[in-house]
């Protein structure tokens, strides 16, 4: 089930998910893997551009792969990031930003194509920074889960990173604003209400003529193979580039 929410942009208050989703979060994730292996076959409805997918944290590149078969099966270019295990940024995060502005715009230019960005969970982060560097050489961007909204004590990705790096992330408000702000380019944030790892409030986007937010019934480990999901991200994928229009929930 799928449907396009509209909600206050404020998000004092904001909460991590209760442990009980948390702790449930791979058993379900295991069912939302199942339901995308035995869902309807993809139809080739894309144009074949090039579409990158970024990983969430501490995903390795095979999380992401039932999604990136499931968009070359649907007619587009799948690229996988191409920096192997996501263990958040390294240093500086804009100089980091820097290596991944220049993936972007050499698939651009291999392509001679805009790219689009779909990015899980920290990954949606990535997509919506290089987007806001590079729009001349972005179609749109796809979030899954990902709390740019609310990146601080909605969370539970916390303990996660700080067990990769050995710190928690620092994160002045300074930078939260700039995360929070919506790229120059069509924006759409996947959320779920049943996500266990990160507060679905925090994946709201500010309804605008180009950015939207699409609730699905998902868990956050299986935002990747969730047929909603796949369903959703191939329908925004297909439109005709500069032709962008939000989500319109189909009859079942």
């Amino acid at each position: 089930m799928t449907s396009t929410q509209t909600f206050p942009s404020s998000l004092a208050g904001s909460q991590a998910p209760p442990l009980s989703l948390l702790a449930t979060e791979p058993l379900r994730a295991l069912f939302d893997f199942c339901a995308g292996k035995f869902s309807d076959a993809a139809q080739a409805v894309g144009d074949g551009h090039p579409v990158v997918v970024f990983p969430g944290l501490g995903a390795a590149p095979f999380t992401t792969s039932p999604l990136r078969r499931y968009l070359g099966e649907s007619g587009f270019t799948p690229h996988c990031w191409g920096r192997g295990v996501n263990t958040g940024p390294e240093g500086d995060f804009d100089a980091w930003l820097d290596g991944l502005e220049a993936d972007v715009r050499r698939w651009r230019a291999d392509s001679r194509r805009a790219v689009s960005l779909v990015g899980w969970s920290l990954g949606g982060i990535y997509a919506r920074e290089l987007a806001k560097r590079a729009p001349d050489c972005v179609r749109q961007v796809i979030t899954l889960g990902t709390p740019f909204a609310s990146m601080r004590g909605a969370t539970h990705a916390d303990a996660v990173y700080k067990l990769i790096n050995g710190s928690a992330t620092q994160l002045t408000p300074e930078m939260e604003a700039r995360l929070r702000a919506c790229p120059p380019v069509p924006t759409t944030s996947v959320f779920s209400k049943s996500d266990g790892v990160v507060s679905w409030r925090g994946c709201i986007e500010k309804k605008s003529p180009q950015a939207e937010s699409i609730e699905v019934t998902a868990s956050h480990l299986g935002m990747v193979s969730h047929p909603d999901v796949l369903r959703v991200v191939v329908d925004r994928l297909a439109q005709p580039e500069g032709r962008w229009r939000p989500f319109r929930q189909r009859a079942a």
